[in-house]
């Protein structure tokens, strides 16, 4: 849909989105949202996000995207698509100048993996990390999500620890003369992740220092760690130098920021004025189906843009 179009329609509907419309009419004393085409952070909506506005085919998502000021996208099932349409989405991604972020390389939450000095499951880690690597070359993507699966009630936490340690560094070995990054996921035990062996952002900064490879780092799911733990920037201030990226979701819900607890406007001011310049996932669904859920999506990171 051309922007002209778009801009039309959301007038039409009353959600009049600021990045696209100009200055809203607010009195003297108001601050106006950000008008920039472009926003400062590069928030990726996933593939599929603006379906009712974009149909069902990525390409013409991307297209959408890019209309509307996201630098980035991401795909968590990147890996599981044809290679031709792998390549597809990259070179329409080259054309928007586009990032592509995380995938998911490897995330079991039912098998005992990292924890394991199992001889198969290390063979099935080394076949996995060499797969993440043909995505690589077919699309260009520089981070691969994995979770590092689930913990063993008869070894101690340690021993588990130390085991991650040992395949983190067998994998981080593999992928790391490409430049791949894998960023491994704390994800919470309380609402929907019982059972697995990491879950604080203070763990995973651990496991990066023990493994001391440039192709180790975090991925710091906010939604995730607001339930887990909370202190959200202390921590990123903790472990900045290991975040390879981060997911967004606002708790209670896992929705659009906003519509939760979360100061999401404070944290991607306090990132911002980090320097950060990599991508930050917009792993939630939406507050509101339809057309006008994708239009209070985009206004969503519009309202929380506004640094």
């Amino acid at each position: 849909m051309k922007r002209r179009n778009f801009i039309k329609n959301t007038a039409a509907t009353g959600f009049a989105l600021s990045g696209l419309t100009g200055a809203l009419n607010a009195s003297a004393g108001e601050k106006k949202k950000s008008n920039k085409a472009k926003f400062n952070l590069k928030y990726a909506p996933s593939l599929g996000t603006f379906n009712e506005h974009a149909g069902e085919d990525p390409i013409d998502n991307i297209k959408f995207m890019a209309d509307q000021g996201f630098r980035t996208v991401f795909d968590n099932s990147l890996m599981k698509k044809e290679p031709a349409l792998q390549e597809k989405i990259a070179n329409e991604l080259a054309r928007k100048n586009m990032d592509l972020g995380p995938f998911v390389l490897y995330a079991d939450f039912k098998t005992k993996s990292f924890v394991t000095q199992n001889e198969d499951i290390k063979q099935m880690l080394k076949d996995t990390m060499q797969k993440g690597l043909e995505v690589q070359k077919r699309t260009g993507v520089k981070t691969a999500l994995i979770v590092p699966g689930r913990f063993d009630e008869g070894l101690e936490h340690g021993y588990q620890m130390a085991n991650i340690i040992d395949n983190l560094r067998m994998c981080c070995d593999i992928v790391g003369p490409t430049g791949l990054e894998l960023v491994m996921e704390p994800l919470n035990a309380w609402t929907n992740h019982p059972g697995l062996i990491l879950t604080k952002m203070p763990e995973a900064y651990m496991l990066c220092v023990a493994v001391n490879h440039p192709s180790c780092k975090i991925v710091n799911d906010m939604y995730h760690q607001q339930i887990t733990e909370g202190n959200i920037i202390p921590n990123i201030d903790k472990c900045w130098d290991h975040i390879g990226a981060f997911h967004i979701g606002d708790n209670p819900g896992r929705k659009e920021p906003g519509t939760g607890e979360i100061n999401y406007l404070n944290i991607f001011k306090h990132i911002y004025n980090k320097g950060y310049n990599g991508v930050l996932c917009c792993e939630h669904g939406k507050s509101i189906s339809g057309k006008k859920g994708e239009k209070a999506f985009i206004e969503a990171y519009r309202t929380v843009d506004n640094f």
